[in-house]
């Protein structure tokens, strides 16, 4: 695959990066706060402000608290409202990551907050690189109608550190689902990065700047 074939996914935290990101060239943005803590839900004016500025996809990351991905009743609840806002504002999807004590998918609360965002887009996010088996957590996932894609490092700090179980995820996925390939992928490394792995998307905080 050429690089001039892949989809680019900018992670943003303002309207001003957002517009940034779309002006040099990001194919779809995340949208989200808090990167410092790993991204948290935006704040509902913000989300109506990037969908009226954007043309491209926004995708808004649905994360109540942080500190893992095992959620109360009423986290679950706050999560569920702002999947109902996210339709309702009319964006492109949400990304959204749900464990259980394990730290395996929590299969029945994915599935319910999936099939609440339809006909949203959804990614399943980096909540999988908590999993003892990212690539076994991607073939559950491939089990729930409705997930569109997966944002992971294959485990790892850096996309080129989990490069192996990132590729054993791409091979496994095929075209059932899609492999969003982030961790530490620049604007700088992206050339390196697609060379070692060969996925059709990649996700960063400076995939395009």
């Amino acid at each position: 695959m050429q690089k001039n074939d892949i989809v680019l996914e900018a992670c943003v935290e303002t309207l001003d990066q957002a517009i940034l990101a779309q002006s040099n060239g990001a194919h779809r943005i995340e949208l989200c706060t808090r990167l410092d803590l790993g991204g948290l839900t935006p704040p509902k004016n913000l989300i109506l402000e990037v969908k009226q500025y954007l043309k491209i996809p926004v995708m808004v990351i649905i994360r109540p608290v942080a500190g893992g991905f095992v959620y109360t009743n009423d986290e679950l609840a706050q999560m569920k409202e702002d999947i109902e806002f996210c339709k309702k504002s009319g964006v492109a999807g949400v990304v959204l990551g749900i464990l259980n004590q394990q730290n395996e998918i929590d299969v029945e609360k994915t599935k319910a907050l999936v099939t609440l965002a339809q006909p949203m887009l959804v990614t399943f996010h980096k909540a999988i690189d908590e999993t003892p088996d990212p690539v076994r957590s991607a073939q559950t996932l491939m089990q729930i109608p409705g997930i569109q894609r997966i944002l992971s490092s294959g485990g790892a700090q850096t996309a080129l550190e989990g490069k192996e179980v990132l590729k054993k995820m791409i091979s496994v996925a095929e075209y059932s689902i899609e492999i969003l390939v982030a961790g530490k992928v620049t604007k700088g490394n992206l050339e390196e990065v697609h060379q070692e792995i060969g996925a059709r998307e990649y996700h960063g905080r400076r995939i395009v700047y």
